[in-house]
């Protein structure tokens, strides 16, 4: 009876544990048969499945700043549409980017429409906030604005998004790349996760990317698997400079990476006719900034400005420490208009008040250069003389302490080694 319990547990975890996996590879790849009946797979781009099983984490931010819109009519259902008819409406859209529809396009709009509709609702509610920064920066550096749409994939639109390798912020730039860009990262801020300052050096960077390849695609995806990459595919497929004649010798998310882009640009454009709802956001659309070269919390500002301080942080995301270092350099602080009103008017009072509250780095210290104090270790005149001889009792302990000493910290008093194990480095 016992052994066939042992063996039903056994099972039963075996059957989990195949349930997860099966799961897990679900989540970060596609698999499909094309049109010539090869089975092929495709590599998911990690914000797009994290998004998904970071399932906690999306409640909570979408219980925070997003909330479903009531007044939205929708049956919920999503309809199917022919491959004729989601080609049309790609070719419709007014894009300077081509946007051409094969099955690997069409394996990412149906996992959009389907499993991940909470999500689409969701970005398409942070789009009113984000975009409008988004399109000013490509706009200033005359990138086609559908490159709005690359944060989706990038980020799921989180401006604090890191990658299992490092990647930051809402265009998931990489430590080095993002300082070539001009963007700060130290202990106290990451421009990487600052929505504006990010949003115009990835605008710089993939403006940079297209003058070496004429071509956005290309561009699209040197963006994501770097220009080595992408011109190791060119060389191997013979010199082609068409992606889709150089995509199976990309790297594997690369290849999923362009048709998750032309994917969420469909989606993002027919919402509608999928009966996805956006919800609504509470992160304010109108904002201004106010720049200080004082270092200031944004506890105080919190405080004196009454603006909460969580919606300051999402706010303000590339202040690490809740600390505005505009002592280092004049910095910028973001801030509902209310709270920007109250800023100009109480300046003074939130600095005083944050060098009262939160004090600050000292700029001098004096050091105690006194002599220490020495303790004397001579023993009492009315200790019994007997006490001080080495062949006392007092003596011996005296010495197995000592002995317990050197064992603990590894040398003996003459200075040698107490035993011959070498530290590893």
């Amino acid at each position: 009876m016992k052994k066939s319990k042992t063996c039903l547990i056994a099972a039963l975890l075996m059957l989990l544990a195949t349930h997860s996996q099966a799961q897990i590879n679900d989540d970060v790849e596609i698999v499909f048969t094309d049109e010539e009946g090869v089975e092929e797979v495709i590599a998911v781009p990690e914000a797009l499945y994290m998004s998904e099983l970071d399932s906690l984490m999306q409640l909570f931010r979408n219980q925070t700043y997003l909330i479903v819109d009531d007044e939205c009519e929708s049956s919920g259902e999503n309809p199917y549409y022919t491959d004729q008819v989601i080609a049309e409406r790609l070719s419709r859209m007014p894009t300077r980017i081509e946007m051409p529809y094969n099955n690997v396009v069409r394996q990412f709009i149906d996992r959009y429409t389907s499993r991940m509709r909470r999500s689409v609702s969701a970005w398409l509610g942070s789009s009113n906030f984000y975009m409008p920064i988004f399109e000013q920066a490509l706009e200033s550096y005359g990138v086609p604005l559908e490159l709005k749409y690359l944060p989706v994939i990038e980020s799921a639109l989180n401006p604090k998004a890191v990658s299992r390798v490092g990647a930051t912020g809402l265009w998931q730039f990489m430590l080095a790349t993002g300082k070539q860009y001009g963007l700060r990262v130290n202990s106290l801020v990451d421009d990487r996760r600052d929505p504006i300052r990010s949003s115009y050096a990835a605008a710089k960077f993939l403006r940079d990317l297209y003058r070496i390849f004429g071509d956005w695609t290309l561009a699209i995806a040197a963006y994501n698997c770097g220009p080595e990459n992408v011109n190791k595919a060119i060389r191997r497929s013979g010199g082609s400079m068409d992606y889709w004649k150089i995509y199976p010798y990309l790297p594997a998310e690369t290849r999923g990476y362009v048709p998750a882009f032309i994917a969420a640009n469909y989606v993002m454009t027919y919402y509608c006719e999928h009966n996805i709802c956006p919800m609504l956001t509470n992160l304010p659309e109108l904002t201004d900034t106010v720049v200080v070269n004082k270092n200031v919390s944004l506890a105080s500002i919190s405080k004196i400005c009454d603006i909460d301080i969580n919606m300051l942080r999402d706010l303000n995301p590339q202040y690490r420490k809740d600390l505005v270092n505009g002592l280092t350099e004049p910095s910028t602080i973001r801030l509902t208009i209310p709270a920007m009103n109250k800023f100009v008017e109480f300046e003074d009072s939130i600095m005083a008040y944050d060098a009262a509250h939160y004090g600050n780095k000292r700029m001098y210290v004096a050091v105690d250069e006194s002599k220490p104090k020495t303790t004397s270790h001579r023993q009492s005149s009315s200790q019994p003389a007997t006490q001080k001889s080495s062949g006392s009792r007092s003596g011996r302990n005296s010495h197995a302490t000592a002995s317990a000493a050197t064992s603990r910290y590894g040398k003996s008093s003459r200075g040698g080694s107490s035993g011959s194990r070498k530290r590893r480095r």
